[in-house]
């Protein structure tokens, strides 16, 4: 995921405020920025509004390096079933070598608009976690196997 992808950024803003809240909560405060803390009546959404993320689980059919990425990053090729396969940028290097890809199920945001990393068509956003240094980056997914193209509810 290199500069100049809106899906990175939001990703960087919710890494930054995760990682104010574990700073927070390591000091006995309670969380000040967001994403973990607890919703506001101001910054609530309607399940409708939730849902107009389409998240899908997909299979990882193909990963490889993608030393043109700014970031450390893989070339990721997803089978999302009768979407068809969809390609994507992630930064998931330091948990993961691209021969452990192969074969995982992943849970993605298909509907956001299509970007170009360093030359290369990130289709979908791949979710992941942040580990504590906000550098580190684990999968979401789920723990039982279900079929690409299975919509998250």
């Amino acid at each position: 995921m290199a500069r100049g992808c809106g899906c990175c950024a939001w990703a960087r803003k919710i890494t930054a405020v995760t990682a104010d809240n574990a700073a927070d909560a390591a000091a006995g405060r309670a969380g000040t920025a967001g994403a973990t803390a607890a919703a506001t009546p101001d910054d609530t959404i309607t399940p409708d509004e939730f849902f107009r993320a389409d998240i899908r689980v997909g299979v990882v059919v193909r990963a490889e390096g993608f030393p043109q990425a700014r970031n450390p990053a893989y070339k990721l090729w997803i089978d999302f079933g009768e979407l068809g396969t969809r390609t994507s940028s992630a930064q998931l290097t330091a948990f993961y070598q691209p021969a452990d890809l192969a074969g995982r199920l992943v849970l993605a945001v298909v509907n956001f608009p299509p970007r170009r990393v360093a030359g290369f068509p990130s289709q979908v956003l791949v979710l992941g976690v942040p580990a504590p240094d906000a550098k580190r980056v684990a999968l979401v997914a789920p723990d039982r196997a279900v079929p690409p193209g299975t919509r998250v509810f």
